[in-house]
C-alpha cells in the first residue's frame, strides 16, 4: 500500500479534506464539534497517516508557504513576470511561493488545492492566464485567497487584475496627444473585460478630447495576427491616420497587411498595441508602441493583499474588494505626431 494522504482520512472519516486538515492539526482558528476531531484522529491512526513534518508543528494553522495556483500562465509568455513579482514579494515578507499549473484540468487543480491544505499554506493566490470571469474552486473554501488577473462570478473575494479601461484610455490618448483625431479600434470579438473595458477607455478619451464616437471605426477582429491583416483592407478604405489595436499580435498582423497595400507605419498610419508582448513589439519594424498588462505587478499586489487580509474588514463590498493595477504606455516608433 502507497503512503496514506490526508484524502485518504477524509474519505474514511467521511468528512471534507478542509475538516480532517484542521482536526489532525488542531486548528485553533476553526471551531469543528470535538466528536468530529476525535472521529478523524482515530480514522488516521489507524491508517497509518502521518502529517506532512511541516504541517505537524503548525498549532496557528499557517505556515511560511504561500502557494500560487494557475490554469496555465506558467506556460505563457506573460509566466516568468507575474510568477516572479509574486515570489519576489512573498520573499521579501519571508515566505515562499509553491507554484503549481494545473493547464485547467479539473482533476490536477482538486489534486494542487489538497496539497496546498494539507502543507496548511498561509494563503493562495489563483491565476489565469487571460482576465476573465471564473468560477471560485470549492477546494479553497476556508483559504485566504485571492484571485489576480481573474474574478469570481458574485464578487465576493478579493481580486487584483488589470485596469482595462484605464490601458484603453491610455492608447487612445496616446494617439490624440499625436495630433489624430480618426482613430480606429480593432477591436476582440472574444467576449472578455478586456473587450468591454477597453473600448469604454477609448470612448471616454474620445469625449475628453471632443471627438464624436464613430460606431463605424470600432471594427470587430479575431484577436490574433490573421484578425489584423484582414483588417488592413478596412483600415485603408476607411481612410483613417491612426489605429489602436486590441493587442499586438493584431497590430503584428495590421503590419504585414498595410505593408502589402504600399502603406507607411507610421507616415501615414500610426499604430497603437496592447500587452507588450516584447517579442512582437520590441522587433516590430518599426518598434510598436503599445500599452502593457502589468504581470509583475500583478504578481507584487496579489501577494501583499493576501497577507494584508487579517487587517481588512471581511464586510468590505465589491469595490473594497477589487484591486485595480494600472496599464502603462511603452513609447516607441509607430506613432507619428502631426
Amino acid at each position: 500500500m502507497g503512503k496514506v494522504t490526508l484524502s485518504d482520512v477524509a474519505q474514511a472519516a467521511g468528512v471534507s479534506i478542509a475538516t480532517a486538515s484542521w482536526a489532525i492539526n488542531d486548528n485553533k482558528k476553526v471551531r469543528i464539534p470535538e466528536a468530529t476531531r476525535v472521529k478523524v484522529r482515530k480514522v488516521a491512526d489507524r491508517l497509518g497517516y502521518r502529517p506532512n513534518a511541516l504541517a505537524k508543528g503548525l498549532a496557528q494553522g499557517a505556515s511560511s508557504l504561500i502557494g500560487f495556483v494557475a490554469d496555465g500562465v506558467a506556460t505563457t509568455p506573460f509566466a516568468g513576470q507575474m510568477i516572479a513579482g509574486a515570489q519576489e514579494e512573498a520573499w521579501a515578507h519571508g515566505k515562499l511561493l509553491l507554484v503549481v499549473n494545473t493547464n485547467g484540468e479539473t482533476a490536477l487543480e482538486e489534486s494542487a488545492l489538497a496539497l496546498l491544505r494539507e502543507h496548511q499554506v498561509q494563503g493562495v493566490i489563483y491565476s489565469t492566464w487571460y482576465h476573465r470571469s471564473v468560477a471560485f474552486p470549492k477546494g479553497l473554501e476556508g483559504i485566504p485567497t485571492v484571485l489576480v488577473n481573474c474574478f469570481d462570478d458574485d464578487n465576493s473575494h478579493a481580486v487584483v487584475v488589470p485596469d482595462e479601461e484605464q490601458g484603453g484610455y491610455a492608447a487612445t490618448s496616446e494617439l490624440l496627444k499625436a495630433g489624430h483625431r480618426r482613430v480606429m479600434f480593432l477591436n476582440t470579438v472574444s467576449p472578455s473585460p478586456a473587450r468591454t473595458d477597453r473600448l469604454k477607455g477609448y470612448r471616454r478619451a474620445l469625449d475628453e478630447w471632443g471627438v464624436a464616437f464613430d460606431e463605424a471605426l470600432v471594427v470587430p477582429v479575431r484577436p490574433d495576427q490573421d484578425g489584423g491583416y484582414a483588417a488592413a483592407r478596412t483600415v485603408v478604405k476607411s481612410g483613417v491616420e491612426a489605429v489602436f489595436c486590441h493587442n499586438d499580435r493584431v497590430a503584428m498582423g495590421l503590419y504585414d497587411g498595410l505593408k502589402e497595400r504600399g502603406v507607411s507605419i507610421p507616415d501615414d498610419v500610426s499604430v497603437v498595441g496592447f500587452d507588450n508582448q516584447e517579442v512582437i513589439s520590441a522587433h516590430l519594424h518599426p518598434a510598436l508602441t503599445t500599452v502593457g498588462l502589468p504581470h509583475y505587478e500583478l504578481g507584487v499586489l496579489g501577494v501583499r493583499r493576501l497577507l494584508a487580509m487579517d487587517e481588512i474588514p471581511s464586510e468590505e463590498g465589491a469595490d473594497q474588494l477589487r484591486t485595480l493595477v494600472e496599464c502603462p504606455t511603452v513609447r516607441r516608433d509607430s506613432v507619428r505626431t502631426l
